[in-house]
């Protein structure tokens, strides 16, 4: 007996000891179909990107409709009560093997990376789905899983083949309605601490505009003479960003970097990716020698450097740290040097966050599939000038705003991942027969959550 399955030594005796294929009728890998066609007769495919995680149910509103002949619609065709499970795909923190309930009424079909699961006529279906939850927490899925090329593929025979206990229907029943009662207050507290993490995100980002525009700032106001931008200080200048001494590079470009220049544990590249809230990060994987870094002189970043991605999330920037010192602005990234004292890196840094200012980019970027910008661009982009001694006043308070609001996000964080976890052990529990649902509450595994 497996770790994984000892928990069947103490559940309750006059549950029926035999395998997890005992609960399931039927499995059948799904169908892709074909692209949909005029005149209805279209359906929904249920894909891994359709599963709700969190409440184990199917997100049917979002999965793309597709067009299943008949013939095989009547084999593959969902019914309420069918179970949804993930053969193909997972990753390293997402393993293959989750399943989710099909509750919906409109037509629809499990994709052909995911199998549709009927449960046997003795087997309550939401106990199944919290039955599947319990093995997947157990890593029952992932003992089964085979990897190739990269994907994760379950071998649903070794899968199915896992020892289980399970009560009869009648308890099984008792179980699903405990734990579809419990689990849903605990799913209102996880959605109640993600508006949390919304309005902190909201708050933040207004905080930050008033900064960055002068908003706080006592005394006499104007309107600034790019609409957008709104009231600004009387006393603040208005300029270009081409109107300030400082040097604006792109990245190489393709003719200048090629892939076999890239090589392990050297100079980091830092590209649109590497840009995050928190600063420049560093990928191992996209490095580049001693010999090419000599040879993209113009494209080795200082300290102080603001480097700003021209591709994904258009104005998120960062500053180069002295420890950055030497890294290489990358194909997709622009990078802007200040004269010294012409201008604050940090002041810069917030300012391109600015809903204004992100407005500004969305308007003037150029592509369709993949909007992206250039350096006349950015040069062009209406630009604040208060003093230097302001800007770096700024981008402190900016940057104490920032440190608070993460501590807040993370606390809030933290909070919802007690929450998945005693909502995953109440589960595991009820499922592996732990305590008697009739007269449990789930007070003692919820044990002081609170709104």
């Amino acid at each position: 007996m497996t770790g994984a399955d000892q928990w069947l030594r103490s559940a309750p005796a006059h549950w029926t000891r035999g395998r997890l294929k005992n609960l399931i009728a039927s499995s059948a890998n799904g169908t892709w179909g074909s692209d949909p066609v005029d005149g209805g007769g279209n359906v929904r495919c249920i894909r891994a990107a359709d599963f709700d995680r969190v409440t184990r149910r199917t997100k049917i509103s979002n999965a793309p409709l597709r067009y299943v002949e008949p013939s095989s619609l009547r084999q593959h065709l969902l019914r309420p009560g069918d179970l949804v499970l993930e053969k193909s795909g997972g990753g390293e923190k997402q393993p293959v093997g989750m399943a989710v309930l099909f509750t919906g009424t409109e037509p629809a079909v499990s994709s052909n990376f995911c199998a549709r699961i009927k449960p046997s006529a003795d087997v309550d279906s939401r106990f199944l789905s919290y039955a599947f939850a319990a093995a997947y927490e157990q890593g029952l899925t992932q003992a089964a899983i085979k990897q190739t090329t990269g994907i994760q593929n379950l071998d649903t025979g070794v899968f199915f083949a896992s020892r289980w206990a399970f009560p009869a229907k009648e308890e099984q029943r008792r179980i699903a309605d405990f734990l579809d009662a419990e689990t849903a207050r605990i799913n209102r507290l996880i959605e109640l601490r993600n508006r949390t993490l919304a309005l902190l995100a909201e708050r933040m980002t207004n905080r930050l505009d008033a900064a960055v525009r002068g908003v706080a700032v006592p005394g006499p106001k104007r309107l600034a003479d790019y609409s957008p931008l709104g009231e600004i200080p009387l006393d603040w200048r208005q300029g270009r960003l081409r109107s300030v001494d400082c040097d604006v590079q792109t990245g190489p470009f393709g003719s200048e970097l090629h892939a076999e220049d890239y090589v392990d544990s050297a100079w980091p590249v830092v590209n649109p990716a590497n840009i995050t809230p928190a600063g420049l990060v560093a990928d191992n994987r996209v490095t580049v020698s001693d010999k090419v870094r000599a040879r993209l002189e113009r494209h080795v970043l200082h300290a102080g450097d603001v480097v700003f991605g021209r591709r994904g999330e258009l104005g998120r920037a960062g500053i180069v740290t002295e420890a950055q010192e030497g890294w290489v602005c990358g194909t997709g990234s622009l990078r802007v040097r200040f004269a010294k004292g012409a201008f604050h890196p940090g002041y810069l840094r917030r300012y391109l966050e600015i809903p204004a200012v992100r407005h500004y980019f969305q308007l003037q970027a150029i592509g369709s599939t993949m909007p992206n910008l250039n350096s006349s661009i950015l040069l062009n982009m209406p630009l604040l000038l208060p003093s230097l001694a302001e800007q770096a006043e700024i981008a402190q308070r900016c940057a104490e705003t920032e440190n608070l609001a993460a501590k807040h996000r993370l606390l809030v964080k933290r909070q919802i991942q007690l929450f998945l976890e005693r909502r995953q052990a109440l589960i595991t529990a009820a499922v592996t027969g732990q305590f008697d649902v009739s007269t449990a509450s789930g007070r003692n595994v919820t044990e002081g959550v609170t709104a």
